[in-house]
């Protein structure tokens, strides 16, 4: 299966994507994993992209630029595929790459449609392949850290709200179809896809993958072509915690989440992309309000939390752990149920929320 003796996951990227620049430098930091060619239609733009990585963070064997994804897919020199492509176009490589036994790690959202994700889920199960979202904060040992303070019964209690918002403000260019996350045919998602995927992700997480009973969604902006731009959303659970959600191109860069509950909050400023530094830290509040008479105070009593993780695809960050983990399932030909499961739930939300949208806001029902 590998080159050497060493486990090693031998990687190809279908498509030269910014985001895989970033995961060229996970997969070099990952210690189990290398690049072994990167494909795009046109070999020497595929060239291109990997001079300028190599040049930058070089593997000791460069790896070789493949014309075609069918040929990449066809190479037996290749155990996962790493599949940053357009949405729109997405499905059929993932499924074209688990049947030539391909492992397959692919950006979110996933798919078009729930029903597309089902397709390309039962193809990496036939085959016996490992599929995964690349959702990186999933991975990162601040989420474990957080469970701990959540689940101790006295900083939060009982959970009963959550609230994230993950936007950025686009250029104009970007806007006017200068970027393909506003083009109706790659991206139909638009910001609840690029964005409100890790919103949905993060409150399924805190809520340990209990689903929805109601959903409702609210397009506030959207493209000529009906690409949401601008979206927020409702998610009702039945044990009772609702969790509210905004994602937009048209605010300016925030990407925070707050859990409150009977006794406290908790609230995390950088919960998709951590903010450079060599600690992850969210703040845990337990405010206490004092009246005398005439005198009225609101205390602070906050508590920070923090874990040694670096960002920027550092030996331990999140983004590389996330290849590492990947890895070893490929390497052990065991595939976890878990992260197509979460993958398609997270899918599904947000399949309802858009449905909901665009029928006047009503409430969405998902059993």
């Amino acid at each position: 299966m590998n080159d050497s003796d060493s486990p090693t996951c031998r990687w190809g990227i279908l498509g030269a994507a910014t985001i895989a620049r970033k995961n060229w430098l996970a997969i070099l930091n990952s210690g189990n994993g290398i690049v072994k060619a990167v494909a795009s239609r046109d070999a020497a733009r595929a060239q291109q992209w990997i001079d300028e990585n190599q040049a930058q963070h070089p593997f000791s064997v460069a790896p070789e630029a493949v014309a075609g994804y069918e040929t990449m897919l066809a190479r037996n020199d290749i155990d996962a595929v790493y599949i940053p492509l357009p949405t729109g176009v997405r499905k059929d490589w993932v499924i074209a790459a688990a049947r030539a036994g391909k492992h397959v790690l692919c950006e979110k959202p996933c798919g078009s449609t729930a029903a597309d994700v089902e397709e390309m889920i039962a193809a990496c199960r036939d085959a016996g392949v490992q599929f995964m979202d690349g959702v990186m904060f999933m991975h990162s040992d601040r989420l474990p850290a957080l469970r701990d303070v959540l689940d101790d019964g006295k900083t939060v209690g009982t959970i009963k709200r959550i609230a994230s918002q993950f936007s950025f403000f686009a250029p104009e260019d970007f806007l006017a179809g200068g970027n393909i996350r506003v083009d109706a045919s790659l991206e139909p998602l638009g910001s609840l896809g690029d964005l409100g995927w890790y919103t949905i992700r993060f409150s399924q997480w805190v809520m340990n993958w209990e689903r929805p009973s109601a959903v409702t969604g609210r397009i506030i902006a959207q493209t000529e072509t009906g690409v949401p731009i601008e979206f927020s959303g409702e998610l009702l659970y039945p044990s009772g915690p609702t969790a509210s959600f905004y994602c937009s191109f048209l605010t300016e860069h925030q990407q925070w989440a707050n859990v409150s509950g009977t006794l406290g909050n908790v609230d995390m400023r950088d919960f998709v992309l951590p903010y450079y530094d060599s600690e992850l830290a969210f703040i845990a509040s337990n405010a206490h309000f004092e009246t005398d008479v005439c005198d009225f105070r609101m205390e602070r009593h906050d508590t920070r939390h923090a874990v040694s993780e670096y960002s920027s695809s550092h030996v331990n960050a999140q983004e590389t752990k996330l290849f590492r983990t990947f890895a070893k399932l490929a390497l052990g030909n065991s595939p976890d149920d878990h992260w197509p499961r979460i993958a398609l739930q997270t899918q599904q939300i947000l399949d309802a929320c858009l449905e909901s949208a665009r029928n006047q806001s009503r409430e969405v029902s998902l059993g």
